[in-house]
């Protein structure tokens, strides 16, 4: 996954449209209507619950403690700017070759976490549909289908965006899984194959036919991958297309553009990707802003402070050393680059961590760096 965008489009507020208070998924009440995208790699339990406590919302206040204060509160999802959020995509194959207790490693989540989707990828129905009861009974609120990854080994085994070729057999796929369940089923997909095969408003009515509960739309084709800009146009053809609720995912970087691609769209909620790992305070500053359009008619949001980044940075690498997975330091590392985006000389942090050998040599390391960085600005 890209962590920058191509000739990003700046939206203005726009003059009416903000984002919707809540939506429902079947029997699930999602509020407010923004979902945190399943993200391979990224969206483990750590990071989710970060996400969630980085987006707690206080009308009068943007605290640079409040991050902390959240992680300790254990604030629920329904307590925060986002909500909903989705694991990584997990094989259905690998759940099903694999034992009950590699099973819940792979699909660890905590009671806090709550509405909570599980993200499955796959070809093989039978299979999808035993992974998907595997996800009921772990107590998901949401399964969902994965038909937008365009990654190269994923689409190679008919899966992510490579089933976009093959319409009959994601009926099958659609029919077989919804069978299975009785939790809300849900897609998301991309807009087709490529420019010349485009199929996302048939895709959309086949889900609706089938049964499924929502759709969410990344509005790129699978050949695009991360390229060019999303066409949210194709998210409004798939609102037009069917009577559930329609997602759109695609480009959102600030509180404006979720404003806006409701307003373009007239989609029912919007899902942030590769934002939220750059700032993880997006949820939190779309339902400030939300709360001021209401409130004054000019929407307007706290950009973080350096303080506030350091906090982030400590609290997140905090977290993930508690939790204590063997591959902490890595994650470290690989976070580092999208959270020292916007941080003054953050190459030279970006440098010291990468050389770090272990998870607390890591984190002395963002602490040494922010206390010179703090102190030359007092």
């Amino acid at each position: 996954m890209h962590k920058h965008w191509d000739n990003p489009i700046e939206h203005t507020m726009p003059a009416h449209a903000c984002v919707p208070a809540s939506f429902c998924i079947g029997n699930v009440t999602i509020a407010p209507a923004t979902v945190l995208a399943p993200m391979a790699g990224v969206t483990d339990t750590v990071f989710r619950r970060f996400i969630r406590n980085a987006s707690v919302f206080q009308t009068a206040t943007f605290s640079s403690q409040s991050l902390s204060d959240a992680v300790e509160a254990n604030i629920s999802n329904a307590q925060s700017g986002c909500g909903l959020i989705m694991t990584e995509f997990t094989s259905a194959d690998g759940l099903a070759r694999c034992r009950e207790s590699k099973r819940k490693r792979y699909l660890t989540f905590y009671d806090d976490e709550h509405p909570i989707s599980a993200q499955l990828f796959g070809s093989e129905p039978r299979i999808l549909a035993d992974a998907a009861r595997v996800v009921e009974d772990l107590g998901f609120d949401i399964v969902d289908l994965n038909l937008g990854c365009p990654a190269k080994r994923v689409c190679k085994s008919n899966g992510g965006s490579g089933l976009l070729r093959d319409l009959p057999h994601i009926k099958v796929i659609f029919e077989t899984v919804r069978a299975a369940v009785k939790i809300p089923f849900t897609v998301k997909f991309r807009m087709g194959w490529s420019d010349e095969h485009i199929v996302c408003a048939e895709l959309a009515k086949l889900a609706e036919n089938s049964g499924l509960n929502a759709v969410a739309l990344h509005a790129r084709t699978r050949e695009q991958g991360y390229s060019g800009n999303a066409r949210w146009e194709y998210i409004h053809t798939v609102k037009d297309a069917v009577n559930i609720p329609v997602i759109g995912n695609g480009d959102i970087r600030t509180p404006e553009d979720a404003a806006a691609m409701i307003e373009r769209t007239g989609c029912d909620a919007v899902m942030i990707g590769r934002t939220a790992p750059a700032n993880p305070w997006i949820f939190r500053q779309i339902a400030e802003y939300t709360s001021s359009k209401q409130a004054t008619g000019i929407g307007h949001y706290t950009e973080p402070t350096e303080y506030d980044r350091y906090q982030m940075i400590r609290t997140y690498f905090s977290m993930l050393l508690e939790e204590g997975p063997p591959e902490a330091a890595g994650k470290m590392k690989q976070f580092a680059s999208w959270f020292t985006h916007g941080v003054p000389n953050g190459s030279q942090l970006r440098r010291s961590v990468y050389e770090a050998k272990t998870g607390s040599e890591v984190l002395a390391r963002v602490e040494e760096f922010f206390e010179r960085q703090l102190t030359a600005v007092v």
